[in-house]
């Protein structure tokens, strides 16, 4: 695959193809995200998933794990959504954190324990890519290995994601606002509907296919900090829906994954920091 600064189309990337760590790091580099396809994650457990929190969020159960604001798990409601940074409005979702410390609905636990798991696993080896084709000069920075940095740490988190349909009345309303992730590198499936859109580096939104066999990575503020900027933190968003696909929900599943609180980011930042800092721009401690 050859990668120019000029591509304005995400290349998918053929998992255990010949070549394929390389290009994965590559696209890191250029995009801030990277697609595979024939990836080893569970396609059929991520539906379950989409199906099973599908009926959650259209429960009343959902309002017995509101959310705790020193903990962060539980379930977050549309009035207790995030906003991206620099923006007045909430984005228009609601969702839940799953940490394996936290809590979570016993008839779902089962399902996303085992997903967690997969993804996590599935980063580690990503990471170890990401380090062997690191140049030098920002490898040395590294104050520890990278997998080591999110191993047994306990902020990495799973986030089911659900934006509700909407009305025409509604249309104005971001789904999610463009943004960078806070974290160290997310682990994406594909959605169950489409609207992800990256920046370019030309300033340009590039339209992310909605494939049911891909996996998205991207790299979040707290790598791109480890990396005194050679691997960027994309801005991306979801776009709102027009036409016909405005009554339509749409379920995702992020890994966030993070480091452990006392890692070192940067001469500036510890994760835990850097992290304490973010969320309250955020406004949601």
């Amino acid at each position: 695959m050859t990668m120019t600064p000029n591509d304005l189309e995400l290349p998918v990337i053929k998992y255990g193809a010949e070549g394929c760590d390389a290009d994965f790091v590559a696209s890191l580099k250029q995009f801030g995200f990277a697609a595979f396809s024939n990836h080893p994650l569970d396609l059929a457990l991520i539906q379950k998933i989409y199906t099973e929190w599908r009926d959650f969020f259209a429960s009343e159960q959902k309002h017995g794990f509101v959310f705790d604001r020193e903990r962060q798990d539980g379930y977050f409601s549309l009035e207790q959504a995030e906003h991206a940074k620099g923006q007045a409005l909430r984005d228009y979702k609601e969702y839940f954190h799953y940490y394996p410390w936290g809590r979570c609905p016993s008839e779902l636990v089962n399902d996303v324990r085992e997903y967690y798991q997969q993804a996590f696993e599935f980063a580690q080896t990503l990471l170890g890519w990401v380090e062997r084709y690191s140049p030098l000069s920002i490898s040395r920075h590294y104050s520890e290995p990278l997998q080591s940095m999110i191993r047994a740490s306990e902020q990495s988190l799973l986030r089911i994601l659900h934006y509700p349909p909407m009305s025409p009345e509604q249309d104005t309303l971001p789904r999610a606002a463009p943004h960078e992730d806070i974290n160290f590198l997310t682990i994406l499936p594909a959605a169950d509907g489409p609207g992800l859109e990256i920046l370019s580096q030309k300033g340009e939104w590039i339209t992310v296919p909605s494939r049911s066999d891909q996996v998205l990575i991207n790299i979040g503020d707290m790598f791109q900090e480890v990396s005194g900027g050679y691997f960027p933190s994309t801005t991306h968003r979801v776009a709102t829906p027009s036409g016909l696909d405005l009554s339509r929900g749409r379920m995702s599943l992020p890994l966030f994954l993070h480091p452990r609180p006392e890692v070192v980011l940067s001469a500036r930042y510890t994760a835990k920091t850097y992290l304490a800092e973010r969320l309250q721009e955020l406004g949601v401690i």
